[in-house]
């Protein structure tokens, strides 16, 4: 089983498949290929570039970690170096100019920001200055040991904290003109509820002073502010982005960010000025800060797109403060990747057109030879019987090929000639049987149909009558024991007088169902008395018995009663066959509609000229119609389109009709939506007969 179809133009020539075949692996194959390898090199493209700028940001991560422990470690020499404890010994609170003067070498020598002592109840012994400082800085007084610094720490590397302003004012005052930041807005950031940054992010490093019996006499604290700390990120930057790391022209960046706002960069927001303010977009946020992710990806940072790496920044309790961040720029790495794409491109272009040369002209040696020898059957197909295929260069199965079909054409023409003649001779005689098969199949089909539909109603009349007799002896018997029962009890039978009368009522109902089901088996043998009726009144007569019908719904009834001929019926058998058809109607119009009731004179030979012998009457509605299927059985019985329906109304009402000589018929309205039954009755009608069953309906059982 094939479940591709090819198309017409492919299908219906060789020349097009040959030609399909050979440029098939070129147009098709070496695009997915040259497809296939641009998206694996794309993405391998993408994995060395996501490599390489991890590997950035394990540097980077290694010399942070590095200067934390530089702080902690060169902190901690300078509080347990015998200097320190011998400028303590003789008296801490009275060489305060010599502890300054010490601290002042140690932190020069230890490039941190501030440098403080403190004694054991926190009080402030002595704090180195950078040089260079106002007196006014140098000489502001240094206030208690603040909270941050309340406890010591035995590792060997520095904290990183998040400082309040008035915490760093109280360890370096001179730093405090570096803590505010203002926030630059930045495309795709988090929504800021704040105009700038005043908080210090700062290496912190607390160790205590002790003396030669272990007790602590004073705690020294070192630190290194990081807001604006251009010297520490730029360093930073040379050691993961050394001159000539990067190729093609690229530039690497280094930033620390406190939250989301970037503290100290040398990513540059114009020429010469640092994107220092500006913010980290809200999915990265989300990712670092929100997360504890490290981001490696695509970002656009500031104003360009960059290979980027960002990592959270841990403080002592294991917060999340701020990010580190390192990248470089993309632009020249997508450059070079649309060059190489752009040359393997070109190259995969050169050698299909190569290819596509090679492979026409090879098929051309094929589908010639083919499309000579489908000419010449194009040329018999149109009556040049003396077409040949001739002579072609191939010398191959081709070749040979071509001069079996000149043979064989030569031998067709011989045997079309003598089946030319056999055929004229056999036309003439299929043509005489012809005439004779369908007369006697004409026959044979009317025979058929009135045998089946005999044999039908006449199974139809045996059944229902045998349910009607076994049904009457127990009705009869119900019937002559209600009687005696009254006659015997008399007056007593008075307290179940009701009771009786039910039973009565029930005993006749079902007397009644019986004969209606007689009627069904035998219609003819039930026919009443005829009386010759005015169609025009039955019909409104008929309109009041079905007005509790039409008063529950929205149908509209138009009546055009024109017939001057009474017909002659039984006046309760034509009212049943039309409340039949009313009720059908209605039911053919549950959401409302038009209920159309005509009534003509009939002429039954066609023709109007004369006295009319009758006259018909029309119902019609506005429902959906009869499909021809239902037009086909809709007189049959037992057929029905309803669920609640038993398929015998419309059999019954052509019964009754043909009974007096009329008929009855459906079809659609023409020109409108809706069916039509149309019943014609003679003004003299036939006399009903009692056991006629040649017409199709059952006689006497």
């Amino acid at each position: 089983m094939s479940f591709w179809r090819a198309p017409r133009w492919l299908a219906g020539s060789v020349r097009n498949k040959l030609l399909a075949m050979a440029l098939l692996p070129l147009l098709v194959a070496f695009p997915l290929l040259v497809l296939a390898l641009a998206l694996w090199g794309n993405a391998a493209y993408d994995r060395l570039l996501i490599t390489k700028v991890r590997s950035d940001l394990a540097v980077a991560h290694g010399y942070f970690d590095q200067v934390l422990s530089e702080v902690g470690s060169g902190t901690q020499g300078v509080a347990a170096s015998q200097a320190l404890f011998a400028a303590l010994k003789p008296s801490p609170t009275g060489n305060a100019r010599g502890l300054s003067e010490q601290l002042a070498a140690a932190r020069e020598r230890l490039s941190l920001d501030f440098l403080l002592l403190y004694d054991p109840q926190g009080r402030p012994l002595a704090r180195a200055v950078p040089t260079g400082l106002s007196t006014g800085d140098a000489s502001a007084p240094i206030p208690l040991m603040p909270a941050a610094l309340g406890e010591t720490q035995t590792s060997r590397a520095a904290r990183l904290l998040v400082l309040d302003p008035e915490a760093l004012a109280a360890l370096a005052p001179h730093l405090v003109p570096r803590l505010r930041i203002p926030l630059v807005a930045t495309r795709n950031a988090a929504p800021a509820t704040r105009d700038a940054e005043h908080r210090a992010m700062v290496m912190l490093s607390t160790h205590p002073v002790l003396d030669a019996n272990g007790r602590t006499i004073a705690t020294l604290a070192g630190g290194l502010l990081l807001n604006q700390n251009l010297d520490f990120i730029d360093h930073i930057n040379r050691i993961v982005y050394p001159e000539g790391a990067l190729p093609f022209g690229s530039q690497g960046t280094a930033t620390l960010f406190m939250d989301d706002v970037r503290i100290t960069t040398n990513v540059r927001l114009f020429q010469d000025q640092r994107a220092i303010g500006t913010r980290v977009s809200q999915t990265v946020r989300d990712a670092v800060l929100g997360r504890g992710q490290t981001w490696l990806d695509r970002a656009f940072v500031v104003n360009d797109w960059y290979v980027s790496a960002y990592e959270p920044l841990l403080d002592a309790r294991e917060q999340r403060i701020g990010m580190l961040y390192v990248g470089y720029l993309e632009a020249p790495f997508r450059l070079v990747r649309y060059a190489m794409l752009a040359a393997m491109g070109l190259i995969f272009l050169v050698v299909m057109a190569l290819s596509a040369w090679f492979s026409l002209r090879w098929a051309r040696s094929i589908f010639q030879p083919v499309q000579q020898m489908n000419r010449t059957m194009q040329l018999v197909e149109e009556g040049q019987s003396q077409a040949r295929v001739g002579e072609i260069s191939a010398r191959d199965e081709l070749g040979a090929l071509a001069g079996h079909l000149d043979q064989l054409l030569d031998v067709i023409d011989d045997k079309t000639e003598a089946l030319q003649r056999w055929g004229d001779e056999l036309d003439h005689k299929v043509a005489e049987r012809t005439q004779e098969l369908e007369a006697s199949n004409a026959s044979l089909q009317l025979a058929q149909q009135q045998l089946v539909k005999s044999e039908k109603l006449a199974a139809i009349g045996q059944l229902t009558a045998s349910i009607a007799h076994e049904i009457n002896n127990p009705i009869a018997v119900m019937q002559g024991n209600l009687d005696l029962m009254r006659e015997t009890l008399g007056e007593a039978s008075a307290p179940v007088k009701s009771e009786l009368k039910l039973l009565d009522e029930q005993v006749e109902r079902m007397r009644i169902i019986v004969t209606q089901l007689l009627q069904y088996a035998r219609p003819t043998e039930y026919a009443g008395y005829v009386e010759t009726l005015d169609l025009n009144r039955t019909m409104e007569d008929c309109l009041v018995l079905v007005g509790h019908l039409l008063a529950q719904t929205s149908i509209a009834v138009e009546r055009d009663f024109q017939a001057t001929r009474r017909v002659g019926c039984n006046r309760q058998e034509l009212q049943q066959v039309i409340i039949n058809l009313m009720i059908n109607a209605i039911q053919a119009m549950p959401q409302g509609g038009e209920l159309r009731l005509i009534t003509r004179d009939w002429w039954p030979d066609g023709k109007d000229g004369g006295q009319a012998r009758g006259a018909m009457l029309v119902v019609q509605d506005s429902g959906a119609g009869l499909s021809p299927e239902v037009r086909e059985r809709l007189f049959r019985p037992f057929f029905t389109t309803k669920n609640d329906g038993n398929g015998l109304g419309l059999w019954i009402s052509q019964g009754l009709v043909e009974r007096y000589g009329g008929g009855i018929s459906a079809d659609n309205r023409e020109g409108a939506s809706g069916a039509s039954f149309t019943v014609r009755l003679l003004t003299e009608p036939r006399a009903p007969d009692a056991a006629r069953t040649g017409d199709g309906r059952p006689g006497s059982l």
